[in-house]
């Protein structure tokens, strides 16, 4: 059954508590990833996708933030994944006092690596510092390379950097050099995955990534 929080956004202080939530995990050893995207890039896809690959001693947990609703948090634990649901009533992004408070609801003792899946949106969730270990920014290929240039603090300010729906770029025309070219100028040490949770290209890459970040 899917835990449920509502929240509500308040910016005073986010800075001094996401200081501590990195303390406190660094000092546990837990590696946290804020994914940042649009709606519809496929961050749920991802996940399942990985929790579905990762080494059966990586433990993990998933933090689920939408405006309303259960369904991805759903989607998470139909794969037999630990999942808390934030919901913000409308807010467009989580804040370092929400991660806190889900924190308390998990059993972090036994956890390596936390997912926060944050509401798609890649201009607020891009301007708040959750506490993470890394941030990782999706781009559906559906989506454009444009993408990069107009909402460009959402990739400047990213760890990682996912091209996902690698599948359907050649229907889209989307142009993996272009992009490519457009994140380097922007964000020369970000890591690039580009990977179809569909037919599983590039999972295998990212996984290892992940696996690295969990051994910090």
């Amino acid at each position: 059954m899917v835990i449920v929080k509502v929240m509500k956004a308040i910016s005073e202080k986010n800075d001094q508590v996401a200081a501590a939530i990195r303390y406190e995990l660094t000092s546990r050893h837990i590696a946290a990833l804020n994914i940042i995207s649009s709606p519809g890039s496929g961050k749920t896809a991802l996940l399942e996708e990985t929790l579905r690959r990762l080494p059966e001693g990586i433990r993990c947990a998933v933090i689920v933030g939408d405006p309303f609703g259960t369904s991805d948090a759903e989607r998470i634990e139909a794969v037999g994944g630990t999942a808390l649901q934030l919901n913000t009533e409308g807010s467009c992004h989580l804040t370092a006092p929400m991660i806190r408070v889900a924190l308390s609801e998990l059993d972090i003792e036994n956890l390596h690596l936390i997912f926060i899946e944050n509401i798609g949106n890649l201009i607020c969730p891009a301007s708040w510092d959750l506490g993470e270990s890394a941030r990782v920014t999706l781009l559906s290929v559906t989506e454009g390379e444009d993408k990069i240039i107009k909402y460009r603090n959402a990739f400047f300010a990213a760890d990682a950097i996912v091209f996902s729906k690698l599948d359907l770029a050649d229907r889209c025309d989307f142009n993996i050099v272009e992009a490519t070219s457009a994140i380097r100028s922007l964000n020369p040490r970000s890591d690039i995955h580009k990977l179809s949770s569909k037919t599983g290209e590039g999972m295998q890459e990212w996984v290892v990534w992940l696996q690295k970040l969990a051994s910090f």
